[in-house]
């Protein structure tokens, strides 16, 4: 399908997961692809426009989907077509290891950020409190619990289950409390007492005993919340400090306060307003803070090196540095880690991963693992996923997952495999879930002497070498998520002890026959090839089956099994109760194990589970971005329109037309003040000089339109005739795009507002996509009408000299236009190639209230 789509001439782009293999696939094919007429570029980090350009002009380009993505939108950001690399648009795309870039990183929107215009302090200033608030709640836990043991002790278990529920709820993760739940009853008694608290009835109850806590924690939606409890306890002074107030009573209380007057009734709402803004802050940044202690783990969700906070990808293991978690989160963890507390930062570009590769006109993809995810390629992109048989046999034996009790006993038992899989110089690759796992089991086995390689974030440069000893005898490899996607691990010759001409066979399966025995038996009896022992059951078991695809590649054997405790995330948040039922039925003792195919399913139930949850928080993401998506797309369009003009004065005046038409729309219904505000707004604007005699009561807004843009065509004429042609139409285009984009920045930090507000018209009965649809249309309109404004507000305030500026004002007087002091005085020159300029005048600069605001603040007095 490359070559097919290169031939059109279009380009086509080949999408990959790193660098290094947009880097490797470039060369091994490119020298086919030459061979056949075609050119062939490569995307790499850091390369400079004018190269990455050319690489677009080819007909293959490979490179990788942040690559691709980010280019996109810095050419919406470009001042200049010459600026913009990815001329040729978006025909075909064709995605390497598409699951893990159109379905893991989906939830992740590709985010260009620039400095924010102020900078909270407030992380470092409150992490002591939150520090102190956090432990007050362990010791209250701790308390918690061995009040639970005494009652459990007196056979009273109603009120114990309580207290555990409430250990459960404030620190989840508690290590005594995992300790004690290993016992099956107690475990099962807490599950009871979970659901029970999740019905109507007991809603009640649940609230008062989640009050007793400082804070609570929901786990599975990564969120932290305080109680009044906790409210109290930062500030015992003034517990209300941490507590918003009920703005609707507030504001009602002073509208009835008739002695007050206009001006200050508009004081006291600011003070209001400021007072609520403040305090949403402040209980904000605690909330992120108690979120950065109890939730984010070190070692697990991010490292810290060079006195810096980077965030470990939870998919691959590998680091995403540059990245940065959003809503003053990783400020949060750069608190907590005591580091030094990046700048805040605002959007400047946006756009979700999966409406970027929907603007392709054509999308195909390949990988190992995509079965289990049929339903979302074919909902979210439109592609159906089809299975081609491997090349050769899979020679891979599965074995039945081990399951046991606690995490120490697993350990134990996944170090006790690699031994034997050592003594009998069989190589081993170890996956887990987080860097901690990796490196705990590194201690276990330097405890034991025995010499391995540990692939983990921390040491992931390493990755091409380690990955290529990984098949050598006696090896033994601790991988995180990442374990060399991609890349086949060679095996020694002496690994694999089954006949040559066997595994030359296109036929040879695991039930063919050597020597009389099939070889399944033969495997079981004695394995060969690598073995992949998983340390853990990860949420997705499309994760789970690119571990086990590591073994056995190209035909050779191999033999994988995974190693679960009831201990491990996904068991403790979504599946324990059917196998802990089991547990206690069998009478499971402390290092025993269970092992049945009835297991295996109802782990992969548990997975489908968090599966399904997890292909709905990203479909709502979705949902949400096609909102902005329609919007990004008109903005972007008049922009691209206006970059691309050999001319953009037909576009500047119809965005002046534009704006007169929204001022004179408020003239509808003719009043004094209407017509006054209106022949104020024009005469401020523009150097016009009009007068309430040039118009008559029977003028319409229409009509009014049209007077006015008669006189200022006729006035930017006589402007343009004093400029050089050229320079002028650069500063034409220099104003559009700077209102478009300095509104267009504005507008995505109201809309990351409104997205994280918007959940809580669901208390109201409301339907949070509605509302947030509803709200984000009226945000675009008044998007729209800023940037008209500005555009309009800039016309006769820009020129590419200083000579041409009063020239211009001297050809007014001559044509009987009495000149604006106001304009003259300002007209200011950019010193950028002597030809732009956009500063404004000092009484235009700042807050413009659009149309409907104006309305507003009449309506409040």
């Amino acid at each position: 399908p490359v070559y097919l789509n290169a031939l059109s001439g279009k380009g086509v782009h080949v999408v990959t997961t790193s660098d290094y293999h947009s880097q490797r696939d470039s060369e091994w094919m490119g020298h086919l692809y030459q061979w056949l007429g075609l050119t062939i570029g490569c995307l790499k980090n850091m390369m400079p426009p004018h190269e990455r350009r050319e690489m677009y002009l080819r007909d293959i380009t490979y490179g990788t989907n942040s690559e691709f993505g980010f280019d996109y939108l810095r050419d919406n950001m470009a001042y200049t077509p010459e600026d913009m690399v990815q001329q040729q648009g978006h025909h075909f795309a064709i995605v390497d290891e598409i699951d893990s870039i159109l379905i893991d990183e989906a939830r992740t929107p590709l985010i260009i950020s620039g400095p924010a215009p102020y900078s909270s302090t407030q992380y470092s200033e409150l992490q002591p409190a939150a520090s102190r608030l956090v432990r007050r709640q362990r010791d209250l836990c701790n308390q918690l619990l061995k009040d639970a043991k005494i009652l459990l002790d007196q056979d009273e278990e109603e009120e114990a289950s309580l207290k555990l529920y409430q250990v459960f709820e404030g620190t989840p993760k508690n290590k005594q409390l995992m300790q004690l739940i290993e016992d099956i009853t107690i475990r099962k008694l807490l599950e009871k007492t979970q659901m029970k608290m999740l019905s109507d009835a007991y809603k009640e109850t649940s609230r008062e005993l989640r009050q007793e806590l400082f804070f609570t924690i929901d786990e599975k939606g990564h969120d932290a919340s305080l109680t009044e409890k906790g409210c109290a306890e930062l500030n015992p002074n003034d517990p209300e400090m941490y507590v918003l107030p009920d703005m609707v009573a507030l504001m009602s209380e002073l509208d009835g306060q008739e002695d007050l007057g206009p001006e200050a009734l508009m004081e006291q709402r600011r003070t209001i307003q400021d007072d609520y803004a403040i305090r949403n802050e402040r209980i904000h940044a605690v909330d992120q803070l108690i979120r950065a202690f109890t939730i984010y783990e070190k070692d697990v969700d991010y490292v810290v090196q060079d006195n810096q906070v980077v965030i470990v990808d939870e998919h691959t293991g590998r680091l995403m540095t540059g990245r940065r978690w959003s809503d003053g989160l990783h400020q949060a963890v750069e608190a907590k880690e005591g580091v030094k507390i990046e700048r805040e930062t605002q959007t400047l570009a946006t756009v979700t991963i999966q409406n970027y590769f929907r603007m392709y006109e054509k999308l195909s993809g390949m990988t190992g693992t995509a079965e289990t995810e049929a339903d979302e390629f074919h909902q979210i992109y439109s592609l159906d996923v089809m299975v081609i048989p491997t090349n050769r046999p899979v020679r891979r034996l599965d074995l039945n997952d081990q399951v046991y009790k606690t995490q120490r006993e697993k350990f134990n038992a996944v170090i006790d495999e690699i031994k034997a899989a050592h003594r009998r110089q069989q190589p081993v690759l170890v996956g887990t879930v987080a860097v901690e796992t990796s490196e705990v089991l590194s201690r276990m086995l330097r405890k034991e002497n025995i010499i391995h390689n540990v692939l983990n974030a921390k040491n992931h440069a390493r990755e091409a070498e380690i990955v290529a000893n990984a098949g050598q005898p006696g090896a033994v490899t601790i991988a995180t998520n990442m374990a060399g996607r991609g890349t086949d691990i060679k095996l020694g010759s002496s690994v694999i002890h089954l006949p040559s001409d066997d595994l030359a066979s296109t036929t040879f399966s695991l039930d063919s026959k050597v020597k009389g025995k099939s070889l399944r038996k033969l495997l079981e009896e004695r394995p060969c090839g690598l073995y992949v022992i998983a340390s853990e059951r990860h949420e997705s078991r499309r994760i789970d089956r690119q571990l086990r695809g590591r073994s056995a590649r190209q035909g050779d054997p191999g033999v994988t099994r995974f190693y679960v405790s009831l201990e491990d995330n996904l068991m403790r948040l979504f599946g324990s109760e059917k196998i802990s039922g089991i547990m206690e039925k069998l009478g499971i003792e402390e290092g025993e194990v269970l092992e049945h195919p009835w297991l295996n399913r109802s782990i992969e139930t548990a997975q489908r589970r968090v599966e399904q949850q997890n292909f709905m928080m990203r479909k709502r993401t979705l949902e949400y971005d096609d909102v902005m998506n329609a919007q990004r797309s008109e903005i972007y369009g008049f922009r691209s329109d206006v970059l691309q003009a050999d001319d953009p004065r037909d576009q500047l005046i119809n965005a002046v037309e534009q704006a007169i038409q929204t001022h004179a729309a408020e003239t509808a219904t003719p009043t004094p003040e209407t017509r006054t505000e209106f022949l104020t707004w024009v005469n401020t604007t523009f150097p016009l000089g009009f007068t309430g005699d040039d118009w008559s009561s029977e003028d319409t807004p229409d009509s009014l339109t049209q007077k006015v843009m008669e006189q200022v065509k006729q006035a930017y004429t006589v402007k343009a005739s004093h400029e050089s042609e050229e320079s002028l139409k650069r500063l034409e285009r220099h104003l559009i795009l700077q209102a478009i984009d300095q509104h267009w920045q504005e507008y995505l930090r109201n809309m990351d507002s409104l997205r994280e507000s918007i959940g809580l018209r669901a208390y109201g009965q409301r339907d949070p996509l509605v509302e947030y649809k509803r709200e984000a249309y009226n945000l675009f309109m008044d998007l729209m009408e800023r940037i008209y404004e500005e555009i309009a507000n800039s016309l006769f305030r820009s020129a590419t000299s200083v000579d041409a500026m009063q020239e211009f004002f001297k050809s007014l007087s001559k044509l009987e236009m009495p000149k604006q002091e106001s304009l003259i005085d300002s007209a200011p020159v950019s010193p950028r190639l002597n030809s732009m300029i956009s500063k404004q005048p000092e009484q235009n600069q700042g807050y413009t209230p659009n149309r409907k605001q104006r309305r507003r603040m009449k309506n409040k007095g």
